[in-house]
């Protein structure tokens, strides 16, 4: 009955160094996703900064277009 209690025992040991390792490897792999995606998140958040500056230049051209525009109309 010992040795049946200790090869379950054994078993149980293995089992969670398999586990323990599996866990690991997840946790590696799962590290290095994270590590990615926070490097495309910052690039896009500096892209869509980018976006904006050059969006906010084009509209105040846009104003400065139609308030010309507007000018000319009421001195002609």
């Amino acid at each position: 009955m010992l040795e049946a209690s200790l090869n379950q025992i054994e078993q149980l040991v293995t089992d969670l160094l398999q586990k323990n390792a599996q866990l690991v490897e997840q946790n590696t792999a799962l590290s290095q996703e994270l590590a990615q995606a926070k490097e495309e998140n910052d690039s896009l958040q500096l892209s869509l900064m980018e976006q904006e500056e050059k969006h906010g230049a084009t509209a105040a051209r846009i104003q400065a277009l139609v308030e010309r525009a507007s000018a000319g109309v009421v001195n002609a």
